[in-house]
């Protein structure tokens, strides 16, 4: 599989990443392992996790892995911080004590000194961003990441996070956005993805399938099975369910058809070589599903289909 060099740093990823948000919880250890299986026999080294994903879980569950699966140095561990469900609502918490320790919660539970890249998993507008970024310094000081990078930040925040964390100024360089994109959500075009590429930072996708929508899994209804019919998912899945997304849909399956691929292979290889994006973040549920994935590493899409697809989902 072909890596991508993250950013202006020495940091080289696959340009596909294996997604691990139902690990623990709606992915148990079995099925985690096969899907790793799957990554790491097709050249993938770029995982990525969070604090907050099954409280914790998908983290142990990717620990459980390194040093028997897989050794530590051969992988990209990208974890996030920030959110939690304490309460059991959603929170932000961006302080520096705050972010801190969820990087020492993750760090015991992966089992690791340090990540290769903490982030920030989303902006939190009740702490100043001095504070936020005071704890990505003392991440990278410390030695509990080699890098930083930030997650779901407007145009403006993400500008702003990068200049203020210049390394002129002895900061962390902030290497990194990840933000949702795909042929149904293509928002980050007009300001993320022009400051990521303006300030040379790596551009990570996550939902690059439309949340699974762009798969063709949903055309005919919601399948029992399928995330949409889960307790967990089927909030996230549903604003894409609708009369715009089926044309764009429609679209891909049409193409697929055309060129011989699945419409997942499509979808997934117009977000992969679009202009700026480092690499695409892909959850699958089961590891044939995630084997699926892979194949689109094989394929291209003509001139004319891309202009096609950006055409009908501008």
């Amino acid at each position: 599989m072909e890596r991508r060099r993250l950013g202006n740093s020495g940091l080289f990823i696959s340009r596909i990443g294996l997604g691990t948000m139902t690990w623990g919880r709606d992915t148990d250890e079995h099925e985690a392992a096969e899907q790793l299986r799957v990554f790491l026999d097709n050249g993938g080294n770029f995982i990525d996790t969070a604090a907050v994903y099954g409280d914790g879980d998908s983290e142990r569950t990717l620990g459980g892995f390194i040093g028997t699966l897989v050794q530590r140095d051969e992988i990209v561990i990208a974890t996030k911080a920030g959110i939690s469900f304490k309460t059991g609502e959603r929170k932000v918490d961006n302080s520096r004590a705050s972010l801190l320790g969820d990087l020492d919660r993750s760090l015991a539970r992966l089992g690791v000194d340090h990540v290769d890249l903490w982030q920030v998993h989303t902006w939190d507008e009740n702490v100043p961003l001095e504070e936020t970024l005071s704890a990505l310094d003392y991440a990278v000081s410390s030695g509990r990441t080699s890098y930083v990078g930030i997650s779901n930040f407007t145009g403006w925040q993400t500008a702003r996070s990068i200049t203020l964390q210049n390394p002129l100024f002895n900061k962390a360089p902030i290497i990194s956005s990840q933000n949702e994109y795909s042929l149904l959500k293509r928002t980050v075009e007009s300001e993320v993805l022009a400051a990521t590429t303006a300030l040379n930072v790596g551009f990570l996708v996550w939902s690059p399938l439309g949340r699974g929508v762009l798969t063709g899994k949903y055309r005919n209804g919601i399948p029992s099975d399928s995330r949409g019919a889960s307790p967990h998912f089927s909030s996230f899945i549903e604003p894409y369910l609708n009369a715009r997304s089926t044309k764009i849909v429609e679209a891909v399956s049409v193409a697929a058809e055309g060129l011989g691929y699945s419409p997942l292979e499509v979808a997934l290889a117009w977000v992969r070589d679009a202009a700026g994006v480092t690499s695409s973040i892909i959850g699958a549920r089961t590891g044939a599903q995630l084997r699926g994935a892979m194949t689109s590493e094989e394929i291209s899409l003509p001139t004319q289909v891309r202009a096609a697809l950006n055409e009908i989902s501008a």
